[in-house]
């Protein structure tokens, strides 16, 4: 059975573009946090203080999911290294072809996860600022 290989260059590339993703992500939440301490000194209500503790739960959740998303990333372009080291020069196999595209839609979800977390919080913010 034949194996089918894919250039290694269009991975690497898009390895790259999504750690870059993750790392303004990233930012976007330090970012989200620090308002969150902004909104936190301006209103001690129970409805407020129970909405902040949900985005601080949510922040941490998702600064914990791009940790981990940018640690499967990296795992996977050593294991993409190492099998360049035993196969044809620029090419690796299905297998890891099926790993990147897991991880692909990994960082898409992750995206959409931040940036939905991101509206959501702006909206808050509005309203108890």
């Amino acid at each position: 059975m034949a194996t089918t290989q894919t250039s290694i260059k269009h991975l690497t590339n898009e390895h790259n573009d999504w750690l870059r993703g993750l790392s303004f992500y990233k930012d976007e939440l330090q970012i989200l946090k620090n308002r969150l301490t902004e909104v936190a000194g301006k209103n001690t209500g129970s409805e407020a203080a129970n909405m902040m503790n949900h985005y601080e739960n949510q922040v941490t959740l998702q600064t914990t999911n791009i940790d981990t998303l940018r640690h499967d990333i990296n795992t996977n372009l050593e294991t993409i290294a190492a099998q360049l080291n035993d196969n044809t020069p620029g090419y690796i196999d299905t297998k890891l072809v099926e790993k990147h595209n897991l991880l692909r839609d990994n960082y898409f979800t992750q995206e959409k996860l931040v940036n939905e977390l991101r509206h959501e919080f702006n909206r808050f913010a509005a309203k108890w600022m």
